[in-house]
């Protein structure tokens, strides 16, 4: 009577332990079924994002790689067949600048209200640049290594008088609220003018 006493209870137990070891990998399983996966846009080699497509529709190639070239000359000759990066300066100003008079110098738009933003149709929301007269206005343009900033996509919608070269100038809300002086940064250049 007790060997089968014993027996149920061991029976009982070895149950009992089943139980929680088959919850927990159940768990284990659905856990690991919703890994949340990162793709970063400017991996355009690999990954079919939103921007890798405009890429390749907008360079009319099957796949695009990004060319670095080490001048703004090579970039301008680059930049009209081929993503382009190279490295540059960027400034920054407001509107309310000496000489600014509210709006971009590309397109009917003011830029006095504080909307330092405009919304491509390929991009979204994007930053505004002011950039060299050689570079095409509607140029998107992704800004890198900029302190205190993570990687943005830009637009040229604005020139400057000073503004020349490889030198870039993004705008701000106003001349008070720039918090970069000239600093080095990487440009990619995505889009080449509105048509490209």
């Amino acid at each position: 009577m007790k060997n089968k006493k014993r027996k149920r209870t061991i029976s009982y137990i070895l149950n009992l332990s089943v139980v929680p070891v088959f919850c927990a990998l159940f768990l284990l399983l659905i856990a690991s079924s919703m890994t949340v996966t990162s793709t970063k846009t400017y991996d355009i080699s690999r990954n079919r994002s939103l921007k890798a497509v405009n890429l390749v529709s907008k360079y009319k190639t099957p796949t695009v790689e990004i060319k670095k070239v080490d001048s703004f000359t090579e970039a301008l000759k680059s930049a009209k067949t081929n993503p382009t990066t190279f490295n540059g300066k960027m400034t920054g100003y407001g509107p309310d600048c000496k000489g600014c008079g509210g709006g971009v110098s590309c397109i009917r738009y003011n830029v006095r209200n504080g909307n330092i933003y405009y919304n491509d149709k390929d991009y979204g929301k994007i930053r505004i640049l002011a950039a060299d007269k050689k570079i095409p206005c509607g140029t998107v343009i992704r800004v890198s290594n900029l302190r205190k900033y993570k990687d943005f996509y830009a637009i040229v919608l604005d020139r400057g008088g000073a503004i020349k070269g490889n030198l870039m100038d993004l705008l701000f809300v106003s001349e008070s609220s720039v918090d970069i002086g000239r600093e080095n940064v990487k440009y990619t250049v995505v889009r080449w003018g509105w048509n490209a």
